[in-house]
């Protein structure tokens, strides 16, 4: 039985015998609020693990399976990630701001509350993720083509309620 720290070593050193062990576990793995900052991360199968918390800042991810994982106030930023299964996932709060995320799939991925400023998300499809509307993005985000995009959803920047000014009279 491998500890979380045992699990994160693991996916460093060795990510295929990783891959292997977590086939031969029944439950779902705890690697919350881990680091796998500024690494090269490739065809890792996260599929189905507790993720919330984790930092994957500035590192490349490629060819890995999030899907069925709660990636919760995840930290992708400045993240470059190409090719990675986001299927059903939980993205609440998960920041991708300055990220590149190129043909990576959302399907029924929950992303209220997403972070998507500054990202590049061209070639990503997010046409069948749930709460698009409810991410944070700027007009910078850069969105894939509207085929890739949910039916009702418009990529024309508004202001969140962090960004405006408040107007509230003042008695100063």
């Amino acid at each position: 039985m491998y500890t979380k720290e045992d699990l994160a070593e693991l996916i460093i050193r060795n990510a295929e015998e990783f891959n292997s062990y977590k086939k031969t576990v029944d439950e779902q793995l705890d690697l919350t609020e881990l680091d796998f900052s500024n690494m090269n991360l490739e065809e890792i199968d996260f599929s189905n693990t507790e993720l919330a918390g984790t930092s994957f800042t500035d590192s490349h991810i490629s060819s890995c399976n999030f899907s069925g994982s709660d990636l919760n106030a995840a930290d992708f930023t400045r993240a470059n990630i190409v090719e990675c299964d986001f299927s059903e996932c939980i993205l609440n709060g998960t920041d991708f701001s300055y990220a590149v995320v190129n043909y990576c799939n959302f399907t029924d991925a929950d992303m209220a509350g997403c972070i998507v400023k500054e990202s590049d998300l061209s070639d990503s499809d997010l046409s069948a993720s749930l709460n698009l509307a409810a991410t944070r993005a700027d007009e910078t985000t850069i969105w894939p083509d509207n085929d890739m995009l949910p039916d009702d959803f418009d990529t024309n920047y508004a202001k969140d309620s962090e960004d405006e000014e408040e107007s509230v009279p003042s008695d100063y």
